[in-house]
């Protein structure tokens, strides 16, 4: 085995199989955590106890691989087995734990340091905190047995303890099904500590324990030894994304940790914040703009849901808040030509070209179709010129349409479209042209290509929109390898799709910003584009500063998303205890 200067074994980046994938059954609530065997085929970097390694499905949809800890290694012939405790939080774990037999898994590591052995023939304490039992129980095995106690504290149930021969098990739990009723605090205690004389502490865990355990050690003089945890990129040092902060500056996690002395640890102060009481109602996701009331803040984005009916059959839409219609101009269109549609990863290029019946059309067919359905119906109006616009809000006005979206930022159309919605002078005369002919609600959807966009908003809100839709596909080019050519044949194309997320909530956030610089009776709604795929998506808008949202490319990739998003978002705000939108819309800024 080669070591460095350390003596730890050099991380390799090698192909595992996957040996078993269980759920851990006695892990509360069920199917949270998993017991992932992989074999890895003639090597020699054994890892040493408390060390991880980056894992990363070959089948993988995430970009990264996700650090795990060790939580058993053992030679088998000339293959090593290593087990490791998954405790399932996002898509990244998620992945790992619905691996099966024989699927193939990319492991870099060993990683980071290790576990020392204890440095005096006194009993020492070793402590897990939930998952973080995984790294400690795979340390405590490689002691003599007896030699160690060994606390495990839970919020419920009990794992990861089949490996390890302690003098005395302490267990703890949240909600008493296992062991002492209570946290770590309600077992290892000053008394304790006395009693059994421990000469070192050795601990992994979620933070509050961990700052619990370096306090309590450091007030009774005991040497300790916390493993930390932090979101890392590499896991080689390199990303630099997984430094803490400790009193000798900042420290890599995962090079000159994961284990630290507990002197050196700065431990951020616990949030004071009140933390509210679960609904014992479903919460209240309505919302109205101006008079318009929608049933929640979910909403078909425009030219990702037709006019309804093409999903009829295929969802309840009858549970979307809104739907908004394909892009309407004042004549039928036949879009571009060429290529539309082009994937990429994580977004989806389109260059559509507003293809659409035309408003009359509309009026006479599709409408009627969609004011038949529960969501309340938006119809986005477009066009190539002031004229264009002007004649189609008219149109639109002596129907029972309750919302226009005022389309001035298509990104694929040769005329018209985002050039209105570029400067704030071309925003005004538009918007001030179309509201002088409506009374209904005014929605205005916005170009993320514009240089300053606030200011083309603000201007927008003065001049009478009485909501904001952000933002429209933003502009993106595509080349075929083959042909040594553009894609497109109008080069450029709208780019949409999870990609672009964190720059669309980058824009809300500031957007936000903005409008409550203005006087409370000038504040408007934002409608939010950009993205969504998950209620934890829609969350982290609404938190942002969105009233709504709009779910566009995700549709298309699945179909259920929408609804899904609305009863993800209900049950979130049920979980924490809030009542309405209102009570998170911006609260991230707070």
């Amino acid at each position: 085995m080669f070591k460095d200067c350390n003596g730890y074994p050099f991380p390799v980046f090698a192909e595992a199989k996957v040996d078993e994938c269980s759920v851990v059954k006695n892990a509360i609530p069920e199917n949270s955590v998993f017991l992932l065997k992989v074999i890895l085929h003639e090597t020699n970097n054994c890892p040493l106890p408390g060390q991880f390694y980056m894992l990363h499905s070959v089948k993988s949809n995430v970009l990264l691989g996700r650090p795990i800890s060790v939580f058993h290694a053992e030679r088998k012939q000339n293959n090593l087995e290593i087990q490791f405790l998954i405790l399932v939080k996002g898509k990244g774990t998620q992945e790992l734990c619905d691996l099966e037999v024989d699927d193939k898994i990319n492991l870099l590591g060993p990683l980071g340091n290790t576990f020392q052995k204890p440095q005096s023939d006194k009993k020492v304490a070793i402590i897990g905190g939930g998952i973080g039992v995984a790294p400690v129980a795979g340390f405590a095995e490689n002691l003599t047995p007896k030699s160690y106690d060994f606390f495990a504290s839970f919020k419920s149930g009990k794992y990861g303890l089949e490996n390890i021969e302690p003098n005395n098990l302490f267990i703890t739990t949240d909600d008493g099904s296992e062991g002492i009723h209570g946290m770590l605090s309600a077992c290892f205690t000053e008394e304790l500590i006395k009693e059994k004389n421990y000469s070192e502490v050795f601990a992994c865990g979620p933070s509050p324990m961990l700052s619990y355990v370096k306090n309590i050690c450091e007030k009774m003089n005991i040497q300790c030894y916390l493993s930390m945890e932090a979101r890392m990129a590499c896991g080689v040092g390199v990303c630099l994304g997984c430094s803490i902060d400790t009193t000798e500056g900042k420290k890599r996690c995962c090079k000159e940790g994961p284990v630290f002395d507990s002197k050196i640890l700065i431990f951020p102060k616990p949030n004071s914040s009140s933390k509210k009481q679960p609904l014992q109602k479903d919460p209240d996701l309505s919302f109205s703009l101006k008079n318009v009331k929608f049933n929640n803040p979910v909403i078909a984005s425009s030219g990702t849901f037709g006019f309804g009916s093409e999903y009829s059959t295929v969802i309840d839409i009858n549970k979307l808040g809104g739907i908004s219609s394909k892009g309407l101009t004042l004549e039928s269109r036949q879009g571009n030509d060429g290529i539309r549609l082009w994937e990429t990863p994580s977004g989806l290029l389109n260059s559509i070209g507003l293809q659409n019946p035309g408003i009359p059309h509309f009026i006479q067919n599709e409408l009627p179709m969609m004011l038949s359905f529960k969501p309340t119906t938006i119809a986005n109006l477009s066009g190539s010129d002031l004229e264009s616009y002007v004649e189609g809000a008219k149109l639109l006005e002596k129907t029972k349409v309750p919302v226009i979206e005022l389309n001035i930022s298509c990104p694929n159309v040769s005329a018209g479209g985002a050039a209105f919605g570029m400067t704030c002078e071309a925003a005004e005369t538009v918007v001030k042209a179309v509201r002088k002919e409506i009374s209904k609600p005014l929605l205005v959807k916005l170009t993320p290509q514009a240089k300053d966009i606030n200011s083309v908003a603000l201007k927008c809100i003065e001049s009478g929109a009485d909501g904001i839709s952000l933002c429209n596909s933003f502009q993106g080019i595509a080349i075929d390898i083959d042909k040594g050519k553009p894609v497109f044949d109008k080069i450029k194309a709208g780019f949409g799709g999870p990609a672009v997320r964190p720059i669309a909530v980058r824009l809300i956030w500031e957007l936000y910003e903005a409008i409550n610089s203005l006087p409370e009776d000038k504040r408007v709604p934002i409608f939010a584009i950009g993205g969504i795929a998950t209620w934890q998506d829609a969350v982290e808008f609404i938190m942002a500063g969105a009233t709504a949202i709009q779910v566009g490319t995700n549709t298309f990739a699945n179909p259920y998303s929408m609804i899904q998003i609305i009863d993800g978002l209900s049950s979130f705000m049920k979980q924490k205890g809030y009542n309405n939108i209102n009570e998170i819309c911006g609260i991230a800024h707070n």
